[in-house]
């Protein structure tokens, strides 16, 4: 049976990682895979720039760096209902390290009929292979992102920062959990696994 054929009118593909993860690439393969969109939240917090430099200096830097995150998030919602209000099937980039995050795609699905969540979460088991991918990243500016944490001690204080909060129970929404950090399997691989995994939740 062809895999659209098989899906329900519509599936939410909510990605889950923290930075560094290989959850974008994962991200950028499935969307292209599936012909669907790609809403990046990096993609609207990294527009923020200018605001940012030019808010009030009275705010501490962690408010309005707050702020903005939350404003970015906001955005990213308002662009997921939009797509889903067209009948189209998306995949969101974004880390969903908080359950209140989490449970707005819950209720945003539940408002659409036809609609299928499902978390594809990148977990790396390799801490060395991790921190080689983000540091050298750092080195090349994040690619923009400036938000991002650029080294292994900016990392580490984000996860201090986190205090266990992505750790958190889905309930019965399907979640896929991949180790992107196998040298072994390559990108195509994971896709693949990914579509397969949607095909099964949707039948």
């Amino acid at each position: 049976m062809d895999r659209e054929e098989a899906r329900p009118q519509r599936v939410i593909v909510a990605m889950k990682g923290h930075p560094g993860s290989g959850k974008t690439t994962l991200a950028r393969f499935i969307a292209a895979t599936l012909g669907c969109p790609l809403i990046d939240k990096d993609d609207v917090r990294d527009s923020t720039f200018t605001i940012e430099s030019q808010l009030d200096s009275n705010k501490t830097n962690t408010t309005i760096q707050q702020l903005l995150n939350n404003l970015s998030y906001e955005v990213i919602w308002r662009m997921v209902k939009t797509q889903l209000s067209l009948g189209l099937s998306i995949v969101i980039d974004s880390p969903l390290s908080h359950k209140s995050h989490f449970d707005r795609l819950v209720n945003m699905a539940k408002c659409f009929d036809g609609t299928q969540l499902v978390v594809v979460e990148c977990k790396p088991n390799d801490e060395g292979e991790w921190r080689r991918r983000l540091e050298n990243r750092g080195k090349d500016g994040c690619d923009g992102s400036w938000h991002k944490p650029a080294t292994w001690r900016d990392m580490e204080r984000l996860l201090e920062g986190y205090k266990g909060c992505t750790e958190y129970d889905v309930g019965d929404v399907p979640k896929l959990v991949l180790d992107t950090t196998a040298m072994d399997v390559k990108v195509t691989e994971h896709t693949e696994l990914v579509l397969r995994f949607i095909d099964a939740c949707t039948h």
